[in-house]
């Protein structure tokens, strides 16, 4: 289990998560990148990766997507390459996220890699911009200036350009030149502009949250499966009403019967897990054996929750219900450790997860 030095998570929890940045100076002082540019560029080489370049231009910014050919590394400007979901790919990128092992699993969205080159001293970046993400960024080979800039709105303005995400104004406030084993950790919506001090790698671990159109969404469309059909609304005290009125009294009585309805539904309802767990991939299912040491596939999404009839377990956007007592092999998975199917985790409940794809078989059990 790899930690992070210099640093106290109960401290970080209170004072800076989702609140303001933070720079931790040889958070690994003995950091080894887990790969090369060269074995990143040949990731970014494959069909099913994505991957984008963007380069420095004197008059702007240039923009390509993946997949690559090798010819497709050749600039005269300085380029960045970067690859999302490096850690669903390589098992050594996975297990970074021990890193931020403290925070919530079902937060964490995946790892990305930057690489940025420095051409005629000038250095590559990806421009001044925002995540709605939690990002922290862990610095590998070479350097790298970070800049921070303001708080931004969802009005912020951009500059023109179909593919890329930049600011057109951008503020100053604390700047740091990252060293291997840094990380800095950068809250949601701060502008910050990475520029390459020597050719460098970066790897950004991102923490999503769930857009709140999509929880009501969820939230109503389970509610309405368990809502008598039958259920009527009921007037407000009356008193006479002018013709076609809808009343202030009438809306009112309106908005308190659906928040009333949302309310009871909402603490029962197994749709936030199922959300919050809910990926894009479809991923293989496995068929289990007993015995065999599986461990969760970097792209499954695995979470839980204790309830009063037992362990709920959401795994890639479903739902199931299972016994208290298999909790330690859930806790296990979710840590990123392998676990024996039969043995820390019921036949029969590791069978369910292969089939929702959960699982990838262990290296030391091939």
């Amino acid at each position: 289990m790899i930690r992070l030095e210099h640093f106290d998570p109960d401290i970080f929890l209170r004072d800076y998560w989702q609140r303001k940045p933070l720079l931790i100076r040889a958070a690994l002082p003995d950091f080894q990148d887990p790969l090369s540019a060269a074995e990143l560029a040949g990731l970014a080489l494959e069909e099913d990766i994505d991957a984008r370049i963007v380069e420095t231009r004197p008059d702007g910014w240039g923009f390509r997507q993946g997949p690559f050919g090798e010819g497709d590394f050749d600039s005269e400007y300085p380029w960045t390459l970067l690859v999302q979901k490096a850690d669903h790919y390589l098992d050594e990128i996975a297990e970074l996220r021990q890193l931020v092992s403290f925070l919530p699993g079902w937060r964490f969205d995946d790892v990305m890699i930057s690489y940025a080159t420095v051409v005629d001293g000038m250095g590559a970046g990806v421009g001044p911009h925002y995540d709605n993400y939690d990002v922290f960024l862990l610095q590998g080979q070479g350097s790298r200036r970070w800049r921070l800039g303001q708080v931004c709105g969802e009005d912020e303005a951009l500059i023109d350009h179909p593919d890329l995400h930049i600011l057109e104004h951008f503020e100053d406030s604390a700047e740091y030149i990252l060293e291997p084993g840094d990380v800095l950790y950068v809250p949601p919506r701060l502008a910050h502009w990475g520029t390459a001090e020597s050719d460098s790698l970066t790897y950004s671990l991102g923490f999503r949250a769930p857009r709140l159109n999509d929880m009501v969404s969820r939230s109503v469309d389970a509610g309405l499966e368990t809502m008598n059909p039958e259920q009527l609304y009921h007037d407000p005290p009356l008193q006479t009403q002018r013709p076609g009125e809808i009343t202030p009294q009438a809306t009112a009585a309106a908005r308190q019967s659906v928040l009333k309805e949302l309310e009871a539904f909402t603490d029962s309802s197994s749709w936030f897990g199922e959300l919050v767990t809910d990926g894009a991939e479809q991923l293989p299912p496995l068929a289990v054996t007993e015995g065999q040491v599986l461990q969760l596939d970097p792209a499954a999404r695995l979470a839980w929750r204790e309830l009063p009839e037992g362990l709920e377990i959401y795994a890639n956007g479903d739902s199931l219900l299972a016994d208290l007592n298999q909790l330690p092999g859930i806790q296990t998975l979710c840590s990123g450790e392998s676990i024996s199917a039969g043995q820390q985790l019921n036949l029969a409940l590791a069978r369910q997860l292969g089939e929702q794809g959960c699982f990838t078989v262990s290296e030391s059990d091939e």
